[in-house]
């Protein structure tokens, strides 16, 4: 009874040096207040962006910035700032799909194997080596040419690319926990493998997956970005980040600020999620809270 007393005591100290640890860190409140700041645009977009993003208006077409256009227009004569914000949900999505996807298959395939080792962990291992011998952008890109442009395509696709370094940190994660006292003591105890799983190693493998995912985010971004650049990401009109860019190019002499405005917002997303991998890193490993 003493022994639950003090683990029951212990959990609302560990959250509260989480949170001070975390509070305490500037790059992981930069990062937050970024990251924050991204979602609730992309959220807020019909309240936050002055024009439709996709209505063209010629008399408009190539504006510099000002006050009734902050980055100015586009080629067709497209609010660039309107189409930032609105491109934000685009990104924010693709991104956020495909990582929980490339979670949940590659991160429970990485677990499971750690967990059960043998043929089994072979066998997802060499999986993910094949995946791993390819770079990621041209994997994603050979995806593409075979299932198509979209939002799921491309969104498939890039889960599809970022499930093996989920099913790595995973299976390492698991490996360093499942030996441990406590896992020992719970099978002793008559515990069931899903249960000593569910219940005692994947809680305790949690830190290094939650900065996995933040760092994963800020590459799926990029992909997107890139990908869409390609024009293998959502088709037009709906706007997209890499796609402004894209469009932009033809105007990059005259008109700068249409590929400029869906840069920096590309540049200060995936900052945000960077610090805010750091700072979680920072905080959950015991060393370095140490030093």
């Amino acid at each position: 009874m003493a022994l639950v007393a003090e683990n029951l005591s212990s959990e609302p100290r560990a959250s509260r040096a989480f949170w001070r640890g975390f509070l305490t860190s500037p790059s992981a409140v930069t990062g937050l207040i970024l990251v924050v700041l991204v979602f609730a645009a992309a959220i807020f977009a019909p309240l936050v962006a002055p024009f439709d993003p996709v209505k063209y208006n010629p008399i408009d077409r190539l504006q510099g910035p000002s006050f009734k256009h902050i980055l100015g227009t586009d080629l067709y004569g497209r609010d660039t700032f309107s189409r930032v914000i609105y491109g934000a949900r685009v990104s924010l999505s693709v991104s956020a799909i495909a990582v929980t996807m490339a979670l949940i298959v590659g991160g429970g395939l990485g677990a499971l194997s750690g967990f059960r080792l043998g043929w089994f962990d072979m066998l997802v291992m060499r999986l993910t080596d094949v995946l791993l011998a390819f770079p990621a952008i041209l994997l994603a890109i050979a995806l593409l040419a075979f299932l198509g442009g979209g939002f799921w395509n491309l969104t498939l696709a890039i889960a599809i690319v970022y499930s093996a370094p989920f099913a790595r940190v995973a299976r390492a994660a698991v490996l360093r926990v499942r030996e441990d006292a406590f896992v020992e003591a719970s099978r002793a105890l008559g515990a069931s493998n899903p249960r000593v799983l569910w219940r005692h190693i994947l809680p305790n493998a949690f830190a290094p997956m939650l900065i996995e995912v933040t760092l994963r985010l800020a590459y799926a971004i990029l992909s997107e970005a890139s990908l869409s650049y390609l024009g293998l990401g959502t088709p037009p009109p709906a706007p997209a980040w890499g796609q402004m860019i894209a469009d932009g190019r033809r105007t990059l002499e005259l008109a700068p600020w249409a590929s400029i405005g869906p840069g920096l917002a590309i540049m200060f997303t995936v900052l945000g999620f960077n610090l805010l991998g750091d700072g979680l890193r920072d905080v959950l490993d015991p060393r370095l809270r140490k030093r």
